[in-house]
């Protein structure tokens, strides 16, 4: 499932393309250090640093969780960066719960 197919699977809102046609292949929310390559990193973090963060930890995309606001300076460090960011109003406990279960769907480990 690529990021494009995921936002739409799960109604979230683009916020930074990004690269879209990126494949899925997990979920994550603590990411330093820990996350796999290609996860989708869930958290409220809308700053510089998470782009950095995202960026040193290869995931497929950010999504902010709970409605959380990318600031202006992120925005534009996503884009050069070409990391894609969605945002859901939903908690981070029941999106990895519809990850699980699309990936799961899909094969996906």
């Amino acid at each position: 499932m690529t990021v494009e197919e995921l936002g739409r699977a799960l109604s979230l809102e683009t916020v930074v393309a990004g690269d879209g046609g990126r494949e899925v292949t997990g979920g994550y929310c603590w990411v330093m250090g820990r996350a796999p390559a290609g996860c989708v990193w869930m958290t409220v973090m809308g700053n510089v640093n998470a782009i950095a963060v995202a960026v040193l930890a290869d995931v497929a995309c950010i999504l902010l969780t709970e409605a959380s606001p990318l600031d202006e300076a992120a925005g534009e460090k996503a884009r050069a960066q070409d990391v894609a960011v969605l945002r859901s109003p939903r908690p981070a406990y029941e999106l990895v719960l519809d990850i699980g279960r699309l990936l799961e769907k899909e094969g996906t480990p």
